[in-house]
């Protein structure tokens, strides 16, 4: 049996054993409604990132894009998946609630999947934009629909979103690993397809489980859905149309990669402008402190999400062509490995970070959010440096020690951890009730940016068709790296000299 799939079946295995003992642990403790939407989004996710793990390098190797223009590609269509959360949070607050946005929004991503495991050239970007649109209507409300489970001050909030959060990853985990497996040692479409049926079983659990959420999550009592409103069609079908339509426009953006960096500058200014109008509406001086300390967070997390999005780009390509995936005399897949370490160590480590919080809010030691986010660029600095400590080590060769390359993510992933499922929670407690699922899309839009941003510094680091050898394009990885690193320990520094106001503007809220 090849080692892959010895690696697939035990980390499965362990999969499972950890979420039964999280289960176990917390049962009693979380909400019932946590370990629904745990399941619902781990099989989203599952799909999202098995198709993630084979995105870069089937442009690349299948499709021959270059480098450079398969990461401006790779970054635009990160970033338009996480724009799009925007639109469907102020959908889902104003119009369809978050049952129906989860719902049409799982549909949509399964079509995409779907579309995806066709074999021919002209369905990939059909695909994605299917996966796009999707994911605007799904990722941002069944997260803010976690938090109406939840009181504004409730100390469960944090480590419930941990556990919501390892969910996501174990989901990620397995779909990196199984799909990125699949794609790359198999074929590249039974690997996007499997993604496909995984989408589905999540949506197919959701519906199922409708009556465990209570009354949360419909569309407001003042929306008229039905009544007709333009050619015999009621609002809600309206919304459906346009959403086959947005995806055309999804595809042009895509290809259109250069779209973005006009769009997307736009689109940031007017999403601060909005927030601070919202803050403005609010009444008294700790609501609108409040906004604008969740604004700060938002704004300061697009810079944590370029560096960090380089695992499905620029390092993809790194861990292909500079690291040594050899292990016990078996060469693995590099994408399994590269894009499952991460989720892995989270499975990992989430339920470890849980009881970290519940320990230090029972001491009153636990630190405040924007001490976390200096935490986290701390972290992802130190993971950057030690890849580049890794390809010190390989220059000779042109290849990092696998060893290295997984200890980088160890602490890139120890970031992540303070600052992901920290700052969902952070948006649900610090918003206005009436613009939490705006929020929450703005949280996601300034990791559209960040995915942006880090389409171009992937371009940065690009390896051209005259570079051959391992050992010539070590160094160009390696000078991004040391960038990063150093780049982010400032990002620390910065954070940790905030925190004292934003701090006072969050006015105890824990």
């Amino acid at each position: 049996m090849p080692l892959d799939v010895i690696i697939i079946l035990v980390g499965s295995a362990f999969s499972a054993f950890m979420i039964w003992l999280t289960y176990q642990t917390n049962r009693h403790i979380q909400p019932k409604q946590l370990f629904l939407l745990f399941f619902t989004e781990m099989w989203e996710r599952f799909s999202f990132y098995g198709m993630r793990a084979l995105l870069i390098l089937y442009m690349t190797k299948e499709l021959m894009y270059e480098d450079t223009d398969a990461n401006l590609m790779y970054g635009a269509y990160n970033a338009l998946v996480y724009l799009t959360p925007l639109f469907g949070g102020m959908i889902a607050d104003r119009i369809f609630g978050y049952r129906k946005s989860i719902v049409w929004g799982g549909i949509l991503m399964a079509i995409g999947h779907l579309v995806l495991a066709i074999p021919m050239s002209t369905t990939f970007f059909l695909g994605l934009g299917f996966l796009i649109i999707g994911n605007g209507f799904f990722k941002p409300n069944i997260s803010s629909f976690l938090g109406n489970f939840y009181e504004k001050n409730d100390k469960r909030r944090d480590a419930g979103y941990n556990i919501f959060y390892m969910g996501i990853n174990i989901g990620a985990f397995l779909g990196s690993a199984i799909c990125g497996y699949l794609g790359q040692k198999v074929s590249w479409h039974l690997g996007f397809g499997t993604a496909g049926i995984l989408m589905v079983l999540g949506l197919i659990l959701f519906l199922l489980n409708q009556k465990m959420l209570e009354d949360k999550g419909y569309a407001p009592a003042t929306v008229d859905l039905k009544t007709p409103i333009f050619a015999g069609l009621g609002l809600e079908y309206l919304i459906y149309i346009g959403s086959f339509l947005a995806v055309g426009v999804a595809v042009l953006f895509v290809n259109r990669h250069e779209i973005t960096d006009l769009l997307f500058p736009i689109l940031g200014l007017a999403m601060i402008v909005y927030i601070i109008y919202i803050s403005v509406n609010e009444e008294g001086k700790s609501a609108k402190e409040m906004v604008w300390a969740a604004l700060s967070m938002i704004c300061i997390s697009t810079l944590f999400w370029g560096f960090y999005e380089q695992s499905g780009g620029s390092l993809n390509l790194m861990a292909e062509r500079n690291v040594d995936m050899t292990l016990y005399g078996n060469k693995l897949s590099s994408a399994m490995v590269n894009n499952s370490i991460n989720p892995f160590y989270i499975i990992l480590l989430s339920p470890l970070y849980a009881k970290m919080w519940y320990w230090l809010d029972a001491r009153g030691l636990k630190p405040s959010d924007p001490i976390k986010f200096a935490i986290a660029f701390l972290f992802l600095g130190i993971g950057y440096l030690v890849f580049l400590f890794g390809g010190k080590m390989g220059l000779t060769t042109g290849m990092m020690p696998l060893i290295m390359f997984v200890l980088g993510y160890f602490f890139i992933t120890c970031g992540e951890l303070f600052l992901s499922p920290v700052g969902l929670s952070m948006v649900t407690k610090l918003s206005p009730a009436k613009a939490v699922g705006f929020m929450m899309g703005a949280w996601f839009f300034a990791s559209a940016c960040g995915h942006h941003l880090g389409g171009w510094i992937g371009s940065k680091m690009a390896i051209d068709d005259s570079i051959t050898s391992p050992i010539d394009s070590l160094p160009i990885y390696m000078t991004g790296c040391k960038n990063i690193g150093l780049i982010s320990l400032g990002g620390a520094l910065f954070m940790f000299a905030a925190s004292f106001i934003i701090k006072k503007w969050m006015h105890e809220v824990k």
